[in-house]
């Protein structure tokens, strides 16, 4: 199962890279621009993703981030530094699940919410649950690129083993 996880971790990795390149290629109002979407723009779905990624790996890790209060916080309001935090966070999360020892998949992560709710999930859910919810919000953020001149990569993970494969 940890080499599952691995094989997300790196899907996620490539798969940012590819949507942040494609969004890089757009000037900053357009990536702020108002669009459809559960958070309204680019920058607010990419900014989204950063905090929900902090936010469980802070937990996953008992080393809670300090300063996220709510999912829709704007930590960063440049694309640039966005980038850079999202490239950062990705080698974390990496890492992380290299280092993981398989004795911690039969364990229950028990933490609080953003509202302070408190709940257990085992940490083999909590690791889908953060894999998924990246791809979730990458494709709004696909979609929301469609309304844009540039087109939106190709994000489907069989595209990601196949260029693993080919290496």
């Amino acid at each position: 199962m940890l080499d599952y996880f691995l094989t997300l971790a790196r899907y996620n990795e490539w798969a940012n890279r590819q949507i942040y390149g494609a969004v890089g290629k757009l000037d900053a109002a357009a990536i702020a621009a108002p669009r459809t979407g559960f958070f309204p723009s680019l920058l607010k779905t990419l900014n989204h993703i950063v905090v929900a990624d902090r936010i469980w790996l802070g937990r996953l890790t008992a080393q809670p981030e300090t300063g996220l209060t709510a999912l829709d916080q704007m930590l960063h309001p440049d694309f640039a530094d966005l980038t850079h935090a999202r490239a950062d966070l990705d080698q974390r999360i990496l890492a992380f699940v290299r280092a993981l020892d398989p004795a911690r998949l039969a364990e229950t992560l028990e933490y609080r919410t953003v509202a302070g709710d408190p709940h257990a999930t085992p940490i083999p859910l909590v690791l889908g649950h953060m894999f998924n919810h990246q791809t979730h919000h990458r494709g709004q953020a696909h979609a929301m690129l469609s309304g844009t001149e540039v087109a939106p990569p190709v994000l489907d993970i069989i595209y990601f083993l196949r260029a693993e494969k080919a290496r």
